[in-house]
């Protein structure tokens, strides 16, 4: 009985090990590919916020809402709190992303000192090659944050812009862009090998 009960506790710590090192196994292989997608997409913040953004969303699993003051969204609810008052000075998508409803980038940030945002429809590597361009689809956005931009991608609804220093750099735009007022429109500039299929006027 003594020797049967031994190899019981035996076989029974075999086991409880064996899959302790399985989780670990799976845990370790999950918080690498965090790394790798953290990293990969925070490259698209920029030299110095991208490494950093990269690192702390890999690691805590989380796709948002890095200390950079910079967002990588994986999803359409983390998209619009990006966008939005309370969210950061650059929105790094992660896959192509659609809404029913109409979307307002709005707040006042900067980059550098200067008033700055920018919606980064990619991702790019260390070296700022684009890996991966995405899809933002809409019925329309609003721009009301000075100095944005749509870059690297594509988005398809139409633009209305109500700030100065709108810019479409690297993307496509498959609709309209609508300036509330001349000012805006002036501030404009179509050489940023960016394109529009629409119309690109102050709104009437």
């Amino acid at each position: 009985m003594k020797k049967l009960a031994s190899l019981a506790t035996v076989l029974l710590l075999v086991l409880i090990v064996g899959c302790g090192n399985n989780n670990n196994g799976a845990a370790g292989n999950q918080n690498g590919a965090n790394d790798a997608a953290g990293n990969t997409a925070g490259n698209t913040a920029g030299d110095t916020t991208g490494t950093t953004t990269g690192n702390t969303n890999g690691n805590a699993d989380q796709p948002t809402d890095a200390v950079t003051s910079a967002s990588i969204v994986d999803s359409e609810a983390n998209f619009k709190k990006a966008i939005s008052k309370e969210g950061t000075w650059i929105i790094a998508t992660l896959r192509d992303m659609t809404f029913t409803e109409d979307l307002i980038l709005e707040g006042e940030f900067t980059n550098k000192d200067k008033p700055a945002r920018k919606i980064a429809l990619y991702t790019q590597d260390a070296d700022k090659n684009i890996t991966n361009s995405f899809t933002l689809t809409a019925p329309k956005i609003t721009i009301r944050s000075t100095n944005a931009r749509i870059q690297g991608g594509t988005f398809i609804g139409d633009v209305y812009v109500e700030a100065n220093g709108f810019q479409v750099v690297n993307a496509k735009i498959q609709g309209n862009v609508y300036f509330a007022k001349d000012e805006y429109q002036a501030t404009y500039d179509p050489s940023d090998q960016g394109s529009v299929t629409g119309v690109t006027e102050v709104q009437k």
